[in-house]
């Protein structure tokens, strides 16, 4: 009797379901674990896959700027909305590869930024080309600039909050809590600078995050004070989720995706200045106003 060689298959992420919306729980991360099985047989590596997700941005950047409609702006938006697949997949082959590091975290970070960056140039540019004559050539640019740097706060935002909750409830480790770490691999040379700059952007509109992580180092090893402020934090974090994922990535490519089958980035550019800064402010109050709240259910003394 012959015996069959079985190979283990690995399971994908039990993510929390609080932290997932609709798109993410359903087609997002689906995918992205099929793919990221896929490439485990392979010899790509995960930074790898994070280059390939910039490069699927810079691919629906390229597909936005072709003549016509509306194929191009459809185009523009199935590939842009494929990065989050990819975007995905790169920290599932980490770990199922075991080759998750803070490196890696800060690879993909650098890869979504830059990729963004080409898509914005090639948005502000498209608009240049739409504005009447006589009209002052640096005002395209300047809602353009505008668009960028509220697309860099609202996601740092959101990127900590997430983050901090995963730390507070889950007791999974980010960049901030491996970057204090004397030892890490992001403490000095151009990884440490890129470090320290991506968290000095994310402390400004992280809000007072940073106290109930000064309550977790209090808390030390003591299990019942950790888990005290994991039940705080739960409690008060969860209902805020739905304005989170207003603010995050998933509904960015489809918003880009209709302002150009209406015609214009423009439209795209006034959401992001006006409608989620208002969102971004009210997320920081409320999420400042939970904080509070957590504070005093454990205790000042955490």
């Amino acid at each position: 009797m012959s015996k069959t060689a079985t190979t283990t298959i690995p399971m994908p992420p039990q993510r929390p379901r609080e932290l997932e919306d609709w798109l993410n729980f359903h087609i997002y991360h689906p995918l992205a674990w099929r793919l990221a099985r896929r490439l485990a047989t392979t010899p790509l590596t995960p930074n790898m896959v994070s280059v390939g997700g910039a490069l699927a941005i810079w691919a629906a950047a390229l597909a936005y700027a072709q003549p016509g409609w509306p194929l191009p702006a459809l185009a523009g938006m199935l590939l842009h909305m494929s990065w989050h697949v990819i975007d995905g997949a790169d920290g599932d082959l980490a770990r199922i590869t075991g080759r998750v590091s803070p490196i890696g975290e800060m690879v993909d970070g650098i890869c979504d930024y830059v990729g963004h960056i080409v898509l914005y140039l090639v948005l502000g540019w498209l608009l240049a080309r739409q504005v009447p004559a006589g009209t002052p050539g640096w005002g395209p640019w300047a809602l353009m600039l505008a668009a960028a740097a509220s697309h860099i706060a609202q996601s740092n935002h959101v990127e900590v909050q997430r983050r901090a909750y995963q730390w507070w409830v889950y007791a999974k480790p980010w960049l901030r809590n491996s970057h204090a770490d004397d030892n890490a691999p992001t403490r000095g040379g151009i990884l440490g600078a890129l470090a320290a700059f991506y968290l000095s952007v994310a402390g400004k509109v992280a809000g007072d995050t940073a106290k109930i992580d000064a309550a977790i180092a209090r808390a030390g090893e003591d299990p019942a004070a950790r888990a005290r402020i994991a039940t705080a934090a739960k409690a008060e974090c969860v209902p805020l989720m739905p304005l989170l994922n207003l603010l995050g990535p998933n509904p960015r490519a489809p918003a880009l995706g209709l302002a150009m089958l209406a015609g214009s980035p423009a439209w795209y550019f006034v959401w992001q200045v006006v409608v989620l800064n208002l969102l971004l402010a009210w997320s920081i109050h409320v999420h400042n106003q939970a904080t509070t709240r957590i504070m005093e259910r454990i205790g000042r003394n955490g």
